[in-house]
């Protein structure tokens, strides 16, 4: 057989391009809404689903020490720029007495 334009022979859904796949599967989630047959998760339902996705990411232990050293790196660049030691979590402290005196402004 000769293949025409896909070089895999892909055919259908499988040989449009990603964007176009997106596309359509988005109207049939939209479809599916209106018509009140799509499923909707419940929260347990939810918490299930990311407990297995949570055991399965951990089971790498490569994968969870690549985690860990990128966020020790980031820590230490953050660090050594000046931003990201304790003390000035969630604000410098010039930034928690502004916000503390734009609070009060209104308390008269």
């Amino acid at each position: 057989m000769a293949q025409k334009n896909n070089q895999n022979n892909e055919r259908g859904f499988a040989a449009m391009d990603e964007e176009k796949q997106r596309e359509i599967a988005s109207k049939g989630g939209q479809a599916a809404h209106e018509r009140g047959t799509a499923h909707e998760f419940t929260s347990e339902e939810a918490r299930e689903a990311g407990r297995k996705g949570g055991e399965a990411v951990s089971e790498d232990r490569e994968h969870m020490a690549e985690i860990g050293r990128k966020g020790g790196q980031a820590r230490q660049q953050d660090s050594d720029e000046g931003q990201g030691n304790s003390s000035t979590r969630g604000g410098s402290r010039e930034q928690h007495q502004q916000a503390g005196r734009q609070s009060h402004k209104n308390d008269d």
